[in-house]
């Protein structure tokens, strides 16, 4: 079985842990846009820490949880972003004003929508959180 988009699968997996009522999660998706994903995550508080599992197949995630996942998913298409439009997709993706974060890709780096409206930072829309 091919895994078309590894984030998506980490984020549904992290979800369904938390519906069910787990407190950590094994994936064995691992990449540096995983895992600064799950550090946006983590320091919004939606998660708690990750450690990495080496292992002789590939290194494996192993994510804590803390319970307050509401949803959490990927931007398909990913569209692309300038620094004046931000409203519009919060609109969509968030459920409420200053809940939830979009995670965005920029030239400056991965980060939140909050953080990429004060440096007034376009880019590349990859996930939300709430």
């Amino acid at each position: 079985m091919t895994l078309n988009d590894p984030l998506a699968n980490v984020l549904s997996h992290l979800l369904n842990a938390d519906r069910q009522g787990k407190r950590q999660v094994m994936t064995k998706n691992n990449s540096k846009v995983i895992r600064k994903v799950l550090d946006l995550m983590n320091v919004a508080g939606y998660i708690g820490s990750y450690e990495i599992i080496e292992d002789s197949k590939g290194d494996a995630l192993k994510v804590h949880l803390l319970g307050k996942l509401n949803d959490t998913g990927v931007i398909k298409p990913r569209h692309h972003i300038q620094k004046d439009d931000f409203e519009r997709f919060e609109k969509r993706y968030l459920p409420a004003l200053d809940f939830g974060i979009i995670i965005i890709s920029t030239n400056k780096g991965i980060m939140n929508h909050q953080e990429a409206k004060k440096q007034s930072h376009g880019g590349v829309l990859l996930s939300y959180c709430y």
